[in-house]
C-alpha cells in the first residue's frame, strides 16, 4: 500500500466515522489539540486500523505519535516493512 493509499484511507475514516471535520485535517495537525481526538476516538481508531490495515495499534507505540503526518508513518511503518 502506497502512502497516498494509507493517507486517503486514513482521512476516510477521520472524516466518516470519527467525525473530524475536512478542513482540519493536514500533516502537521496535532491529534489531541487540532483534531479533537479524545482517548474514547482513538479506541475506535484501533479498531478501524485493525480492519482497514490489518495490524493492532500498540498504546506504548503510539505514545510519540502527536501529529496525523506522524499517525499516517507509524501506519505506514507497521504494513510496509
Amino acid at each position: 500500500m502506497t502512502r497516498q493509499e494509507i493517507i486517503d484511507t486514513t482521512n476516510e475514516f477521520l472524516i466518516d466515522e470519527i467525525e473530524v471535520e475536512k478542513e482540519s485535517i493536514a500533516e502537521d495537525s496535532r491529534l489531541k489539540d487540532d483534531l479533537g481526538i479524545d482517548s474514547l476516538d482513538f479506541v475506535d481508531i484501533a479498531v478501524i486500523v485493525e480492519r482497514k490495515f490489518g495490524f493492532k495499534i500498540k498504546a506504548e507505540e503510539m505514545m510519540s505519535v502527536q501529529t496525523l503526518g506522524e499517525f499516517y508513518n507509524y501506519i505506514d511503518s507497521k504494513i510496509n516493512r
